[in-house]
């Protein structure tokens, strides 16, 4: 599995792609379809047709890497938008590639996906000195 910074984005095409497409192929699609930038080290995942398999395509300073995955049974949820990409979180990817239904699924009541510790925005009025 991929370790990822959460500054890291991660894009998932929401159309099939030629899976015959390489390196070059796949950066042609972020730059002109979906109108990114390849080289900040964000994820791209691109699924075929037939939605059984994925290729991740990632920059990491010096070239880039593709990930690629063969499910033997079984397809990759359908990513549903309005465009050709859909920006997604981290957790809904890694969902997503072990086969976890990521519409059915649900973030328990109040548990907090974004925490801001000592965000000068919070108006509580509370200092904590140690």
């Amino acid at each position: 599995m991929l370790s990822l910074s959460t500054r890291v984005r991660v894009f998932a095409a929401t159309e099939p792609v030629d899976f015959r497409k390489g390196f070059d192929g796949l950066v042609q699609i972020i730059r002109d379809v979906f109108g990114e930038n390849p080289f900040p080290g964000d994820l791209f995942c691109f699924f075929n047709r037939r939605r059984d398999r994925v290729k991740v395509l990632v920059w990491d300073r010096n070239g880039f890497w593709l990930h690629y995955k063969r499910l033997e049974r079984g397809t990759f949820e359908r990513i549903d938008g309005g465009s050709k990409r859909i920006e997604i979180d981290r957790a809904r990817m890694a969902m997503l590639l072990e086969g976890i239904d990521t519409k059915s699924s649900r973030f328990r009541r109040h548990f907090a996906r974004d925490v801001r510790i000592g965000d000068r925005d919070d108006h509580r009025g509370s200092t904590r000195t140690s």
